[in-house]
Formats: C-alpha cells, structure tokens, sequence
C-alpha cells in the first residue's frame, strides 16, 4: 500500500533502525520506545489488522513469533523474559493500519498493561 507507514520501512522509503529481516517479516526499533527494549515486527506483505488473518495468511504470524525468539535471544533477553503485544483496531490501541508486534523487554513488566 502506497500510504502504508510500515510497507514504506519495509521499502526503505522511510528510514528505521532495523535489528532483524528475513524473507517474510521485518523489525525495528519504535520510535517511542516503552520499554528499554522496543522493537516493532511487522510482516512484509501487508495486512491491515489481525482481522485480515486467514488460512491463506496465517503462517506469517508463526514467522513473526519465529523472528521474535531469534531477536530476543540475539539482543540478551531471551532467558529474562519479553511481552508480545499486538493491538488492533482503534479501541484496541493500532494507529498504524499494519498488522505488526511490539516486543517488549528491559525491565519488568506489569499486569495489566493499561
């Protein structure tokens, strides 16, 4: 999608820090970081919200759980322990119509988250 904020970082059309890329997702550090450790995971191929999620799609959400385990035993944190958290829609707190994942780690997280 040509306005797609996160189809243009995949791009490379806007600039990010990336920490991991593979075949299917993409991740970089959040600009607005809520925890020490913020990274955003998001599928190459876009999606709009989980509720574009079907059988001919869903393999990549096991990709992006995939690339989460790998970044976070990459950055140290693995053992320690990190939230995945995926909004969607405008009550659920997405602001950038993208499917995408926080990953979240560096400090201790409480529950609730809000």
């Amino acid at each position: 999608m040509s306005d797609c904020l996160f189809c243009k970082i995949v791009a490379g059309e806007v600039p990010s820090t990336k920490v991991y890329e593979d075949d299917s997702v993409y991740a970089f550090l959040d600009i607005a970081p809520q925890a020490p450790e913020h990274i955003v995971i998001v599928p190459k191929n876009h999606l709009g919200s989980t509720n574009e999620i079907d059988s001919e799609n869903s393999a990549v959400v096991g990709k992006v759980f995939e690339a989460a385990a790998k970044i976070a035993a990459e950055r140290g944190f693995a053992e320690k322990g990190y939230r995945i958290v995926n909004n969607c829609g405008e009550d659920g707190g997405q602001t950038v119509g993208h499917l995408h994942f926080h990953l979240l780690a560096g400090r201790n997280l409480q529950w609730p988250p809000g």
